[in-house]
């Protein structure tokens, strides 16, 4: 209820898009907020589909996790916040511009570190890393397609070969994820496992503020990095 308020005082509402928050739509509609403006941030950025091998299926939605996608991100909220406010433009400019600086930084960061193992596959537990794959030239395989999906005996195979025939050293857990299956793998593999937040459950107790998403981009690159 209190959300549902919330919304109705809104005059604009920011969404990623590509099909991550269809959960709202039924909220914004009890919130009849009729001068409501939903803005898609993720309109006009190149997209990676779900399925490599089907032309038509679903892109995929985390495209927050490759800094340089997250850029256009901003420009969108930055533009929409212009046209709604035009008489503080320069305000919203100006910290869109530095936390654009920001993401530069970030992205310059990851690449430098991650430029030695370009080509090389790691393995999450669902998918959500394509993007940041392709920006930094790695290979993301994963073991089920979304989160709450109990992985099949043949994920389990696929993995393990993939395991086997290269050489990783880690699998890549998530703060959220509830299911042992993962840590039993990698158990029978001999391998560690590492944590990579896809950021799309944050914990309460993260304190939001400018510096989170980079914070928690850093933990991922360094964890990555084990």
């Amino acid at each position: 209820p209190k959300d549902i308020l919330s919304i109705g005082k809104a005059d604009i509402f920011f969404i990623n898009g590509l099909g991550m928050e269809t959960f709202l739509d039924k909220l914004i509609s009890s919130a009849a907020n009729t001068s409501l403006s939903v803005v898609d941030t993720s309109v006009g950025i190149k997209t990676i589909s779900t399925d490599m091998s089907n032309v038509d299926s679903d892109p995929n939605p985390h495209i927050w996790l490759d800094p340089i996608r997250a850029i256009s991100q901003v420009e969108t909220i930055r533009d929409a916040l212009v046209d709604l406010d035009p008489a503080c433009s320069e305000v919203y400019t100006s910290n869109a511009s530095a936390y654009v600086d920001n993401l530069l930084g970030l992205h310059a960061e990851i690449r430098s570190k991650l430029e030695p193992y370009e080509g090389k596959s790691f393995v999450a537990y669902h998918d959500f890393a394509p993007y940041f794959a392709d920006r930094y030239q790695l290979k993301a395989e994963y073991l089920v397609d979304l989160p709450d999906i109990n992985p099949s005996p043949a994920d389990l195979l696929r993995v393990s070969n993939l395991v086997r025939d290269s050489d990783l050293k880690a699998l890549l857990t998530e703060p959220q994820d509830g299911s042992n299956s993962f840590n039993s793998l990698a158990r029978d593999l001999n391998i560690n496992i590492a944590v990579f937040n896809p950021i799309e459950t944050i914990s309460r107790d993260f304190v939001y503020d400018e510096t989170l998403y980079f914070d928690l981009m850093r933990d991922n690159l360094s964890n990555l990095l084990l």
